[in-house]
């Protein structure tokens, strides 16, 4: 059972989940993700608005706005790999150029927390795909 909390303005009464989420209490909203709000389940209150617990996704840039620096960093056991650093925008964006610049390199790599990773030394043939893409992107690092 969910506690009741009276809120005090206009007799609403919301109830408070914080249990294991294993029963389904009286005022609960079917058909909402319990995991995107916070706490409140059910309002009386027609005034109540539900707070999530998502932030908004970033917008992702232009490519004339990005700046982009391209890396050569060394990973364990001594590989070599392209890093891309300083994207700004959404993860799925962030996904799709991973996707083009390893198709354009003829090999794998990653995307993960806002850099792309490419196997291998491909520093030139990155610079010029991306500034042929219309990205603003600096060599840096060694």
């Amino acid at each position: 059972e969910c506690p009741r909390i009276n809120s005090g303005a206009n007799d609403s009464v919301m109830y408070f989940c914080n249990s294991s989420r294993q029963h389904k209490p009286v005022g609960c909203i079917f058909g909402m993700s319990k995991k995107n709000y916070t706490g409140i389940i059910y309002s009386t209150d027609p005034d109540f608005q539900y707070q999530s617990d998502q932030q908004a996704e970033i917008q992702t840039l232009s490519p004339a706005q990005q700046a982009l620096k391209v890396w050569l960093d060394r990973v364990s056991g001594g590989k070599t790999v392209t890093a891309i650093r300083g994207f700004a925008g959404t993860d799925t964006d962030l996904g799709n150029l991973a996707k083009q610049l390893k198709t354009a390199c003829g090999t794998g790599g990653s995307a993960k927390d806002g850099d792309i990773l490419i196997q291998g030394d491909h520093r030139d043939k990155v610079m010029v795909w991306l500034t042929g893409k219309g990205y603003k992107a600096k060599k840096a690092g060694g």
